[in-house]
C-alpha cells in the first residue's frame, strides 16, 4: 500500500465517495494538500484521509476512510500514522480528531493514542467525541 497527497487525477473518486465535503471544496483540498490517497501498490486508490485546521492551526483530521474491502489489513492505521509523521515535519505538537459515541472508531484512535478531550452534543444527533493526541 502507498500513501499519497491526492491529485486532480482523484477529484473523481473523492467526489464521488466522500459525502461530507461540500464539492466546490475538494480541489482547495488537493491544492492544499490536505487529502491523503490510500492506493494498492498497482495505483487504485482504496481509501483517503481528509483534515482541516479546529481554530485555524491545529491540524483537526476530519475523516479517514478505508473501502470495503481493505478495511481490516492495518491500512487505517497507516494512513494515521503517516499523517501524524507529516504534522510532526512541519512542526505540528498537536493533532485532533473526532467520532461519534455510537461508532467504533472510538476505540481505533485511542489504541493510537488519541485520548478523549472533550464533547460536542448537537440536537438529534449523537454524542461528538472530540479526542487529541501530542505528536
Amino acid at each position: 500500500m502507498r500513501i499519497e497527497a491526492a491529485t486532480e487525477r482523484d477529484y473523481a473518486y473523492i467526489r464521488k465517495r466522500d459525502r461530507h465535503l461540500r464539492e466546490q471544496l475538494i480541489t482547495a483540498k488537493i491544492q492544499g494538500k490536505e487529502i491523503y490517497i490510500l492506493r494498492t501498490d498497482d495505483g487504485d486508490p482504496i481509501g483517503w484521509l481528509r483534515y482541516g485546521y479546529f481554530w485555524d492551526n491545529t491540524p483537526f483530521m476530519n475523516l479517514l476512510w478505508i473501502d470495503e474491502p481493505y478495511r481490516g489489513q492495518g491500512a487505517g492505521k497507516r494512513a494515521v500514522l503517516y499523517w501524524e509523521d507529516m504534522l510532526r515535519e512541519q512542526g505540528f505538537k498537536l493533532a485532533m480528531t473526532s467520532t461519534l459515541a455510537n461508532e467504533g472508531a472510538q476505540h481505533f484512535y485511542r489504541k493510537l493514542g488519541y485520548k478523549d478531550a472533550g464533547c460536542l452534543l448537537l440536537e438529534n444527533e449523537p454524542l461528538e467525541i472530540m479526542m487529541t493526541k501530542n505528536l
